[in-house]
């Protein structure tokens, strides 16, 4: 009985949120420290310069997350709602310059098997509530521990995956890769390769890892761009603001808003087209069904 009441609920969400447009893109990298918390900053600030309302759930609770690169200070998260009934404007964080909105989720996605009926219910009306008007969300999901991913991957959630140039990141991004394959029947991957010096080296870079993707994992990869390695970001970071703010002509820019146009051109997937209902809402819906 209490099942059939969270699918009826999980009815409920679809109609409540169906925006064919929204793209959901989860953003990881195999280790902390490879860029995919500057990626998803840089990138949702690219996306929304061009005219994209853009939500950033932030799976991350390390103390360079999304709201420390926005020099935002976060005081609740979702769970806060879901338990101790704050509302979502007293949650959710914005980026005043831009048209980004940042909820922080990591705890929420962690104590999903604890919620009782009355608190899933408010969690999804949660998610309807801040999820209905925008164009991009982008899950900043960078922690990756042993064989376990983060909560919010699916197998076919558009993923991006961010490696730099290092011997060891390659090895290790290739390692998720055959986990995320072998464990989850994920099938594809898009790849940015982040402080290469040129585009050159990136794409050879991401050729040798697709090439024995492909052949041992039998996987899309698909190359979505590179970062420059850049003093400029590096700096921009520093100040807490994404490089665009601080230094708009500079290499790093230029490849951010290269990158968002590539992501935008991506053809939306199956699930998109035949459901309108963004997929990281639809892997959640699920999780929460088969919970007793």
């Amino acid at each position: 009985m209490q099942l059939e009441c969270v699918t009826d609920q999980a009815e409920g969400l679809r109609r409540l949120i169906v925006r064919a447009s929204t793209r959901v893109i989860t953003v990881t990298a195999a280790r902390a420290g490879f860029g995919a918390t500057s990626v998803v900053v840089n990138l949702a600030t690219a996306l929304a310069r061009a005219g994209k309302d853009v939500l950033i759930l932030d799976e991350s609770q390390s103390h360079d997350n999304v709201s420390t690169m926005f020099a935002l200070k976060s005081h609740h998260d979702l769970l806060h709602a879901v338990r101790r009934g704050k509302s979502m404007r007293e949650i959710m964080l914005h980026d005043g310059p831009q048209n980004i909105r940042i909820l922080p989720v990591a705890r929420a996605i962690q104590a999903l098997p604890t919620l009782c009926a009355q608190e899933r219910e408010h969690l999804l009306e949660s998610l309807a509530e801040v999820s209905c008007d925008v164009d991009v969300v982008l899950v900043d999901a960078t922690t990756c521990r042993n064989s376990d991913v983060t909560g919010s991957f699916a197998p076919d959630q558009p993923l991006m995956l961010v490696m730099n140039s290092t011997a060891s990141a390659i090895t290790e991004s290739y390692a998720l890769i055959k986990r995320m394959a072998m464990q989850d029947g994920r099938l594809n991957f898009g790849i940015v390769v982040n402080k290469a010096c040129n585009e050159q080296a990136a794409r050879l870079i991401f050729g040798n890892v697709a090439k024995v993707a492909r052949q041992h994992l039998q996987v899309c990869v698909e190359y979505l761009g590179y970062i420059p390695f850049d003093e400029k970001l590096k700096r921009a970071t520093q100040l807490g603001r994404p490089v665009h703010d601080v230094f708009p002509a500079a290499q790093s820019t230029l490849a951010f808003g290269e990158l968002g146009r590539n992501l935008m051109l991506l053809p939306a997937t199956e699930s998109e087209e035949s459901e309108g209902l963004p997929n990281f809402m639809q892997r959640l819906i699920r999780q929460v069904s088969t919970l007793n």
